[in-house]
């Protein structure tokens, strides 16, 4: 609604009469200025846009190492560790078509050398392989000569996230006058795809799952 034209007042000198002459000069000016207001809406309609979609939390994808523990006692050295495996669509769809998918966790420790590089004492690895099988509708989960099935893609991935009393080294490895390192790994093997089926299952970011830590042995 265009705006009212302020008339003046009959004590000013000015006829009452001659107000309403002033209408078409406010209208001509109200309307053209409307693309001016219609750009300042559109302005502020998109930085409205702009920040609610930078504040929705976007889906997570990759390994986030959740916990790490690495416990020394007379029996040796051993390790705990928990990840959040969230997969990217082109690996849930690979797995969907029967490719099976390999995750391994490897650890080393290391004895600490000022004079030269760590000496690498002990090394430790573990595979899961996870396989949809299409006649049953279930995932199935292999460690070594152990396998499983389970009914869920979402419990297919918690099996292979997570170990605990994971022996690392012996007692006899072990100087208690020396000082240690733990590199922990735990990644998406590439290496164990099917060959002829890695064409066509996304760029390789989207395979590039992993996470790696470093402490010290206390």
């Amino acid at each position: 609604m265009p705006p009212q034209p302020v008339c003046p007042s009959p004590a000013q000198g000015t006829r009452a009469a001659a107000c309403p002459r002033s209408w078409p000069a406010v209208v001509r000016r109200w309307w053209l200025r409307r693309p001016q207001r219609a750009g300042l809406a559109w302005v502020v309609l998109l930085l409205l846009a702009c920040a609610v979609f930078a504040t929705t939390p976007a889906r997570a994808q990759g390994v986030e190492l959740a916990t790490l523990q690495v416990n020394r006692s007379e029996d040796g050295v051993a390790l705990e560790f928990a990840v959040r495996v969230t997969l990217p669509k082109a690996v849930e769809d690979a797995l969907q078509r029967g490719v099976p998918v390999y995750f391994v966790a490897e650890a080393q420790l290391l004895r600490r050398r000022w004079y030269w590089r760590d000496e690498r004492v002990a090394r430790v690895q573990r595979q899961w392989r996870i396989a949809y099988q299409p006649l049953t509708s279930t995932w199935r989960v292999g460690l070594g000569g152990l396998n499983q099935s389970l009914p869920s893609l979402a419990e297919a991935l918690a099996a292979v996230s997570r170990s605990s009393g994971w022996k690392l080294a012996e007692p006899q490895a072990i100087d208690p006058d020396s000082r240690y390192n733990v590199e922990f790994s735990y990644r998406l093997d590439t290496t164990q795809l099917p060959g002829p089926m890695q064409f066509g299952l996304g760029g390789p970011g989207d395979w590039a799952l992993g996470a790696e830590r470093r402490l010290r042995l206390e």
